[in-house]
């Protein structure tokens, strides 16, 4: 029986190091758009200072690209299994940075666990979390656009037709939102926004839903921000709030 061929963790060093910092891949995170890995402190210092990945310049996000980031454990539990002992002085390196920057007022325990349950604490006695409250707010205004040419008739036997290939606009039997004014934060997006449409109008999980600036379909990962200093007030629309119409459907594609 042949020998088992040796490999050293060289020759793994292209596929877990960061390409920004050339050390091993800590934290490491890669970015949707593209599929590059980097340390999570690399990407995130590069993305304050630009929105293009640092690997392959594609543009990750117009407004913002930390949504774009996801952490992979799996490739971390891999590199830590490849270099020995690199967990433990990354455990190690956090301990000694948590004592370094231990504020005064704190005292006592300054492990990363004892000072996430003080701020946890400190949250539970402010009675409330931030919730990006700091950031810019905007006032939208939500209403609810119908569409007359689809009868309830045609709904309903539509609905009963699952191999129908189209998706129908439907009357919603609501009256649209009770309150249809909201304040935000101005990173908010268009696909929190319809998170928050469906649980406020009970939405099936079958149904979809559209929202419109203008008469235009915003894309999911549009921020109020980008929406309104590019699809606002390009249309003339100085009045305030911004007006975003939803309708609900039904999409059998």
């Amino acid at each position: 029986m042949a020998a088992q061929r040796k490999h050293l963790v060289r020759d793994f060093n292209h596929y877990i190091t960061c390409y920004v910092c050339k050390g091993y891949l800590i934290k490491p995170t890669t970015v949707t758009e593209c599929l590059h890995t980097f340390c999570k402190r690399c990407i995130v210092q590069h993305f304050e200072d630009s929105n293009d990945c640092p690997k392959c310049g594609i543009q990750v996000h117009e407004t913002n690209p930390l949504e774009m980031l996801r952490l992979d454990n799996t490739l971390e539990e891999i590199i830590f299994k490849l270099v020995p002992g690199l967990r433990e002085k990354e455990q190690q390196q956090e301990i000694e940075f948590w004592r370094k920057t231990k504020s005064k007022e704190n005292g006592g325990d300054d492990s990363p666990r004892a000072k996430r349950s003080r701020m946890d604490d400190e949250d539970e006695q402010d009675g409330d979390h931030d919730h990006h409250r700091s950031d810019p707010q905007i006032a939208i205004c939500l209403d609810c656009l119908r569409n007359s040419s689809q009868s309830a008739e045609n709904i309903v036997k539509s609905e009963f037709l699952p191999n129908l290939e189209k998706t129908i606009l439907f009357q919603f039997p609501l009256q649209g939102l009770m309150k249809k004014f909201i304040r935000c934060s101005t990173r908010v997006t268009v696909g929190t926004i319809k998170k928050f449409l469906s649980l406020k109008l009970k939405l099936p999980t079958s149904y979809e839903l559209d929202v419109l600036c203008n008469g235009e379909i915003m894309g999911k990962d549009h921020t109020m921000e980008f929406i309104y200093m590019t699809r606002w007030r390009l249309r003339g629309e100085n009045s305030y709030p911004m007006v975003l119409q939803y309708r609900p459907r039904i999409d059998f594609g």
